[in-house]
Protein backbone atom coordinates (compact mmCIF):
# COMPACT_ATOMS: atom_id res chain seq x y z
CA UNK A 1 0.00 0.00 0.00
CA UNK A 2 3.02 2.55 0.82
CA UNK A 3 4.24 1.99 -2.22
CA UNK A 4 1.62 2.55 -4.27
CA UNK A 5 0.94 5.70 -2.56
CA UNK A 6 4.93 6.20 -3.35
CA UNK A 7 4.22 5.76 -6.82
CA UNK A 8 0.98 7.35 -7.27
CA UNK A 9 2.44 10.65 -5.46
CA UNK A 10 5.66 10.38 -7.23
CA UNK A 11 3.51 10.52 -10.53
CA UNK A 12 1.54 13.16 -9.45
CA UNK A 13 4.71 15.81 -8.69
CA UNK A 14 6.28 15.01 -12.31
CA UNK A 15 2.46 15.37 -14.02
CA UNK A 16 2.49 19.02 -12.07
CA UNK A 17 6.08 19.19 -13.21
CA UNK A 18 5.58 18.82 -16.80
CA UNK A 19 2.19 19.06 -17.60
CA UNK A 20 2.38 22.65 -18.25
CA UNK A 21 5.69 22.39 -20.37
CA UNK A 22 3.74 19.98 -22.40
CA UNK A 23 0.68 22.12 -23.04
CA UNK A 24 3.70 24.92 -24.06
CA UNK A 25 4.56 22.65 -26.62
CA UNK A 26 1.28 21.63 -27.74
CA UNK A 27 0.01 25.15 -28.24
CA UNK A 28 2.97 26.41 -30.29
CA UNK A 29 1.32 24.15 -33.26
CA UNK A 30 -2.17 25.68 -32.41
CA UNK A 31 -3.79 27.66 -35.79
CA UNK A 32 -5.01 30.22 -33.74
CA UNK A 33 -3.56 33.48 -31.96
CA UNK A 34 -5.25 32.82 -28.64
CA UNK A 35 -4.63 29.67 -26.28
CA UNK A 36 -8.21 29.27 -25.37
CA UNK A 37 -9.19 26.57 -27.56
CA UNK A 38 -7.16 24.02 -29.73
CA UNK A 39 -8.32 24.49 -33.37
CA UNK A 40 -5.73 23.04 -35.04
CA UNK A 41 -2.33 22.04 -36.44
CA UNK A 42 0.19 24.67 -37.98
CA UNK A 43 3.71 25.32 -38.12
CA UNK A 44 2.87 29.15 -39.29
CA UNK A 45 4.37 30.23 -35.43
CA UNK A 46 8.03 28.59 -36.37
CA UNK A 47 7.89 30.06 -39.97
CA UNK A 48 6.84 33.81 -38.22
CA UNK A 49 9.89 33.22 -36.07
CA UNK A 50 12.40 33.17 -38.91
CA UNK A 51 11.10 36.74 -40.35
CA UNK A 52 11.02 38.70 -36.61
CA UNK A 53 14.39 40.42 -36.51
CA UNK A 54 13.74 41.57 -33.12
CA UNK A 55 13.58 37.65 -32.32
CA UNK A 56 16.34 36.93 -34.08
CA UNK A 57 18.59 39.34 -32.80
CA UNK A 58 18.00 38.60 -29.10
CA UNK A 59 18.53 35.31 -29.80
CA UNK A 60 22.06 35.82 -31.40
CA UNK A 61 22.62 38.02 -28.75
CA UNK A 62 21.73 35.26 -26.08
CA UNK A 63 23.76 32.75 -27.99
CA UNK A 64 27.24 35.01 -27.97
CA UNK A 65 26.73 35.92 -24.33
CA UNK A 66 25.95 32.31 -23.02
CA UNK A 67 29.17 30.72 -25.44
CA UNK A 68 31.44 33.66 -23.78
CA UNK A 69 30.33 33.25 -20.90
CA UNK A 70 30.56 29.11 -20.39
CA UNK A 71 34.52 29.48 -22.12
CA UNK A 72 35.83 31.83 -19.53
CA UNK A 73 33.68 30.33 -16.40
CA UNK A 74 34.74 26.99 -17.44
CA UNK A 75 38.42 28.51 -17.59
CA UNK A 76 38.36 30.01 -14.66
CA UNK A 77 35.72 27.27 -12.81
CA UNK A 78 38.28 24.67 -13.42
CA UNK A 79 41.31 26.51 -11.64
CA UNK A 80 39.25 27.20 -8.99
CA UNK A 81 37.80 23.42 -8.57
CA UNK A 82 41.35 22.56 -9.00
CA UNK A 83 42.69 24.69 -5.99
CA UNK A 84 39.84 24.09 -3.86
CA UNK A 85 40.54 19.89 -4.22
CA UNK A 86 44.80 20.58 -4.08
CA UNK A 87 44.92 23.26 -1.12
CA UNK A 88 42.99 23.76 1.99
CA UNK A 89 42.19 27.44 2.00
CA UNK A 90 39.71 28.54 4.07
CA UNK A 91 38.13 32.06 2.28
CA UNK A 92 38.15 30.60 -0.82
CA UNK A 93 35.37 28.30 -0.82
CA UNK A 94 33.35 30.61 0.59
CA UNK A 95 34.16 33.12 -2.11
CA UNK A 96 33.24 30.59 -4.36
CA UNK A 97 30.07 29.10 -2.80
CA UNK A 98 28.76 32.68 -2.14
CA UNK A 99 27.32 33.51 -5.68
CA UNK A 100 25.21 30.12 -5.48
CA UNK A 101 23.58 30.60 -2.33
CA UNK A 102 22.92 34.03 -2.37
CA UNK A 103 18.91 35.09 -4.03
CA UNK A 104 19.92 35.96 -7.85
CA UNK A 105 17.97 38.89 -7.59
CA UNK A 106 20.46 39.90 -4.68
CA UNK A 107 23.26 39.11 -6.98
CA UNK A 108 21.43 41.30 -9.73
CA UNK A 109 20.75 44.16 -7.29
CA UNK A 110 24.64 44.21 -6.36
CA UNK A 111 25.91 43.71 -9.55
CA UNK A 112 23.78 46.73 -10.73
CA UNK A 113 25.25 49.06 -7.97
CA UNK A 114 28.75 47.99 -8.86
CA UNK A 115 28.39 48.61 -12.29
CA UNK A 116 26.88 51.73 -11.72
CA UNK A 117 29.78 52.63 -8.98
CA UNK A 118 32.27 52.35 -11.32
CA UNK A 119 30.73 53.91 -14.25
CA UNK A 120 30.59 51.07 -16.33
CA UNK A 121 28.32 51.23 -19.34
CA UNK A 122 25.26 48.90 -19.17
CA UNK A 123 25.01 46.68 -22.23
CA UNK A 124 26.29 42.89 -23.66
CA UNK A 125 29.55 43.70 -21.75
CA UNK A 126 28.07 43.74 -18.34
CA UNK A 127 25.74 40.41 -18.87
CA UNK A 128 28.77 38.65 -19.89
CA UNK A 129 30.92 39.64 -16.72
CA UNK A 130 27.56 39.30 -14.51
CA UNK A 131 27.01 35.52 -16.34
CA UNK A 132 30.85 34.62 -15.57
CA UNK A 133 30.37 35.33 -12.36
CA UNK A 134 27.92 33.80 -11.72
CA UNK A 135 28.62 30.32 -14.08
CA UNK A 136 31.96 30.18 -12.42
CA UNK A 137 30.66 28.68 -8.85
CA UNK A 138 28.97 25.98 -10.56
CA UNK A 139 32.18 24.79 -12.97
CA UNK A 140 34.02 24.81 -9.81
CA UNK A 141 31.99 22.19 -7.91
CA UNK A 142 31.35 19.86 -11.24
CA UNK A 143 35.71 19.55 -11.45
CA UNK A 144 36.03 19.27 -7.60
CA UNK A 145 33.62 16.65 -7.60
CA UNK A 146 35.62 14.91 -10.48
CA UNK A 147 38.91 16.03 -9.02
CA UNK A 148 37.72 14.09 -5.73
CA UNK A 149 37.28 10.69 -7.67
CA UNK A 150 39.94 10.94 -9.25
CA UNK A 151 43.02 8.18 -8.11
CA UNK A 152 46.23 10.13 -6.76
CA UNK A 153 48.77 7.84 -7.49
CA UNK A 154 48.49 8.47 -10.26
CA UNK A 155 49.73 12.11 -10.32
CA UNK A 156 52.59 11.06 -7.96
CA UNK A 157 53.65 8.31 -10.20
CA UNK A 158 53.66 10.46 -12.75
CA UNK A 159 56.23 12.79 -10.23
CA UNK A 160 58.27 9.92 -9.51
CA UNK A 161 58.95 9.22 -13.31
CA UNK A 162 60.52 12.65 -13.58
CA UNK A 163 57.11 14.84 -15.17
CA UNK A 164 57.04 18.18 -13.75
CA UNK A 165 54.14 19.65 -11.99
CA UNK A 166 52.48 21.51 -14.62
CA UNK A 167 53.25 17.93 -17.00
CA UNK A 168 51.83 16.25 -14.91
CA UNK A 169 48.80 18.32 -14.64
CA UNK A 170 48.41 18.64 -18.78
CA UNK A 171 49.26 15.05 -19.50
CA UNK A 172 47.83 13.17 -15.97
CA UNK A 173 45.08 15.36 -14.29
CA UNK A 174 43.88 16.99 -17.18
CA UNK A 175 42.83 13.90 -19.56
CA UNK A 176 41.14 12.40 -16.39
CA UNK A 177 39.03 15.71 -15.34
CA UNK A 178 38.21 16.60 -18.81
CA UNK A 179 34.67 14.95 -18.83
CA UNK A 180 33.48 16.89 -15.62
CA UNK A 181 35.22 20.35 -17.34
CA UNK A 182 32.92 19.29 -20.46
CA UNK A 183 30.06 19.22 -18.08
CA UNK A 184 30.75 21.89 -16.33
CA UNK A 185 31.22 24.15 -19.35
CA UNK A 186 27.67 22.98 -20.89
CA UNK A 187 25.90 23.55 -17.68
CA UNK A 188 27.46 27.15 -17.25
CA UNK A 189 26.11 27.48 -20.83
CA UNK A 190 23.02 26.27 -20.11
CA UNK A 191 22.46 28.49 -17.49
CA UNK A 192 23.77 31.32 -19.37
CA UNK A 193 21.64 31.55 -21.65
CA UNK A 194 18.50 30.40 -19.77
CA UNK A 195 19.19 33.39 -17.26
CA UNK A 196 16.34 36.72 -16.75
CA UNK A 197 16.54 38.03 -13.31
CA UNK A 198 20.42 38.61 -13.20
CA UNK A 199 20.30 39.99 -16.87
CA UNK A 200 17.27 42.19 -16.15
CA UNK A 201 19.15 44.13 -13.54
CA UNK A 202 23.00 44.51 -16.09
CA UNK A 203 21.33 45.26 -19.40
CA UNK A 204 21.40 48.77 -20.48
CA UNK A 205 19.07 49.96 -23.09
CA UNK A 206 19.26 47.99 -26.70
CA UNK A 207 20.49 45.15 -25.20
CA UNK A 208 17.98 42.39 -25.42
CA UNK A 209 18.33 38.67 -25.04
CA UNK A 210 16.16 36.00 -25.29
CA UNK A 211 14.57 35.30 -21.93
CA UNK A 212 14.16 39.71 -22.07
CA UNK A 213 12.53 39.20 -25.28
CA UNK A 214 9.97 36.87 -24.17
CA UNK A 215 9.19 38.76 -21.28
CA UNK A 216 8.56 42.02 -23.24
CA UNK A 217 5.93 39.68 -25.39
CA UNK A 218 4.22 37.95 -22.45
CA UNK A 219 3.46 41.67 -20.98
CA UNK A 220 0.40 41.55 -23.69
CA UNK A 221 -0.71 37.64 -24.14
CA UNK A 222 0.79 34.89 -24.17
CA UNK A 223 0.72 34.29 -27.99
CA UNK A 224 1.81 31.02 -29.85
CA UNK A 225 4.74 32.32 -31.11
CA UNK A 226 6.03 33.13 -27.64
CA UNK A 227 5.16 29.33 -26.79
CA UNK A 228 7.18 28.47 -30.07
CA UNK A 229 10.10 30.09 -29.11
CA UNK A 230 9.96 28.52 -25.73
CA UNK A 231 9.72 25.45 -26.91
CA UNK A 232 13.06 25.48 -28.83
CA UNK A 233 14.32 27.23 -25.97
CA UNK A 234 13.62 23.58 -23.87
CA UNK A 235 14.40 21.69 -26.41
CA UNK A 236 17.84 23.26 -26.20
CA UNK A 237 17.94 23.03 -22.56
CA UNK A 238 16.96 19.47 -22.34
CA UNK A 239 19.70 18.69 -25.43
CA UNK A 240 22.22 20.25 -23.11
CA UNK A 241 21.09 18.55 -19.91
CA UNK A 242 21.49 15.08 -21.80
CA UNK A 243 24.81 15.97 -22.96
CA UNK A 244 26.27 16.74 -20.00
CA UNK A 245 24.63 13.61 -18.42
CA UNK A 246 26.45 11.39 -21.18
CA UNK A 247 29.74 13.05 -20.27
CA UNK A 248 29.74 13.42 -16.74
CA UNK A 249 32.30 11.61 -14.25
CA UNK A 250 29.56 9.37 -13.39
CA UNK A 251 29.18 7.77 -17.38
CA UNK A 252 32.64 7.44 -17.63
CA UNK A 253 33.08 5.35 -15.06
CA UNK A 254 30.10 2.91 -16.23
CA UNK A 255 31.90 3.02 -19.77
Amino acid sequence: MSRKLLVVSGAAVYLFLYLPLLIVVAYSFNDSKLNAEWVGFTWHWYKLLLDDDSMLKAAGNSLMIALTASFASTVLGTMAGYALYRYRLKLLPVLIMAPLAIPEILVGVSLLIFFVAINLTLGLGTIMLSHIAFCVGFVAIVVRSRLSGMDESLFEAARDLGATPWQAFRLVTLPLIAPGIVAGALLAFTLSIDDFVITFFTAGVGASTLPLQIYSMIKIAVTPEVNAISTLLMLLTLFLIVVASRVSPGSVRGR
